[in-house]
């Protein structure tokens, strides 16, 4: 077809398929530490099966091999369709992918080993980090050479946002990961005490911002337009987004040091940024939805849609949750509590992964021209993802306000209520409910996969759905 040559797809496929295959990976290891919570005796008294061992590779593989891998293939799909033009350095981009994928391996090998940094979203020890930043810098040449040789004149909105994950991400990752080396699996922070902290959640709340974020709302600005067959509600209101979310949300992390020995008026900027995040944050998510304008009842037959809205319905929420969260008396409630874990996860499952998955069922169809094999197991992992985020989420929420209000109960004497030993048994059945909504979340996640390996090997090309004609040069 001359569309294949035309474009490279092949980088676009693989990244697709790894999206699927380190998704399930990282969710039944996320549910395995939910179930250790709730029945600790299931760590088998093996160092490697730990909580502490299993969580940070739980977190990398959601995040950077799950989310990662689709924003690779997302991106390298969108800037090509929107530039008209083939990705730019072929093997660059080929390299971006098993390199990617190196890193991904030997994060599963390093952290049940409890080879780590230590850092939040950053464990991964310095000769990982070299090979990570070597990757970043390729797919940066190969994004933004991809927008250099376009053969339109517009940039399209979706670009910029990827645009931006790709810069921010790299600085904050050089910044964060200086660490002097002792030996070739371990170093030490270049930073020390509160500016090691402040540098640590500068970097981790805006690898939220931008990996998690920003990159993200990059695949809505093209999938949700593209799956409700309508034009973005407002274009102009898609760049007022794009800037104040990037200047706001960079200043956002010293929320997380609330009450710690960061300066006051640190922690006090930070709240303020994030309570002004709230609002290009909210305009990105009217826009969102609001391009179902006028084709509202394609809610009621198409589920891909109906997972992309809800997603965005969830970005709506948590960051509306995030900057409640950041206020100092709100966050003297709820920090170190599981109400922040409720918080993530509101993010992490409504939005990141009901967005990519929406994505992903867009995509898969077109990159091998197949019909999609069943719309009804689309249905049926719609709800059992939407049911596992709601019993998530709630528990989690209840359990945390719970945690917060017993830790500071004090009797008339001063004395406090409660042991921690005591709210850690009250924990109990909310981590048994969490278990439950991380598995039927899982239970979604497969039934994806299932569906999408019987596209992939469906056995006749599908009319009409192979990938969209080749731009008009």
């Amino acid at each position: 077809m001359a569309e294949q040559q035309t474009y490279n797809y092949t980088v676009v496929r693989q990244f697709s398929i790894m999206t699927i295959v380190w998704g399930i990976v990282g969710m039944l290891v996320g549910v395995l530490i939910a179930a250790q919570l709730a029945w600790p005796v299931l760590n088998f008294d093996i160092p490697w099966l730990t909580f502490g061992r299993l969580r940070p590779l739980h977190t990398n593989a959601v995040v950077f091999a799950f989310g990662g891998c689709a924003l690779f293939a997302t991106s390298y799909y969108v800037v090509q369709r929107t530039c008209h033009t083939r990705l730019a350095f072929g093997p660059l981009a080929a390299f971006t992918f098993w390199g990617w994928q190196l890193v991904i391996l030997l994060a599963a090998i390093t952290l049940p080993l409890g080879i780590t940094s230590s850092k939040e979203y950053a464990e991964l020890e310095w000769p990982i980090d070299i090979l990570i930043t070597l990757v970043w810098v390729s797919y940066a040449l190969v994004f933004f050479g991809t927008i250099l040789k376009r053969r339109v004149p517009h940039i399209y909105v979706a670009n910029w946002f990827f645009g931006a994950m790709i810069i921010t991400v790299a600085m904050l990752h050089l910044v964060n990961s200086v660490a002097v080396p002792v030996s070739l699996l371990k170093s030490y922070s270049a930073y020390a005490g509160v500016q090691d902290a402040m540098i640590q959640w500068w970097y981790g709340h805006n690898a939220v911002g931008f990996f998690l974020t920003a990159g993200f709302l990059g695949i809505m600005y093209y999938f949700v337009p593209k799956q409700a067959g309508r034009p973005v509600y407002s274009y102009r209101l898609s760049v007022v987004h794009f800037w104040a979310l990037i200047f706001t949300y960079i200043w956002a992390g010293p929320h997380h040091l609330h009450y710690t020995a960061l300066p006051d008026w640190a922690q006090s900027l930070g709240m303020v940024m994030s309570l002004i995040l709230l609002a290009p944050s909210w305009g990105g998510m009217i826009n969102g939805i609001m391009t179902l304008s006028g084709a509202w009842e394609k809610l009621r037959t198409d589920p891909v849609l109906r997972l992309l809205i809800v997603s965005i319905s969830f970005y709506g929420m948590s960051t509306f949750e995030g900057p409640m969260m950041s206020i100092k008396t709100v966050n003297a409630l709820s920090h170190y509590t599981d109400w922040t874990i409720g918080h993530v996860h509101s993010g992490a499952l409504g939005w990141v992964a009901l967005v990519s998955m929406g994505s992903l069922y867009y995509l898969i169809p077109r990159l091998f021209g197949r019909e999609l094999y069943s719309l009804k197991l689309v249905e049926v992992h719609f709800w059992t993802a939407t049911i596992g985020i709601v019993l998530y989420i709630t528990s989690m929420w209840v359990a945390g306000i719970m945690q917060g209000l017993m830790w500071r109960a004090t009797n008339t004497d001063g004395t406090l209520t409660y042991s921690f030993v005591e709210s850690v048994q009250a924990m109990h059945p909310y981590y048994i409910v969490r278990f439950l909504g991380g598995a039927f979340f899982l239970f979604g996640s497969l039934v994806m996969a299932w569906n999408l390996w019987k596209t992939i090997k469906g056995a006749q090309p599908a009319v009409g759905t192979i990938p969209e004609p080749a731009a008009a040069h």
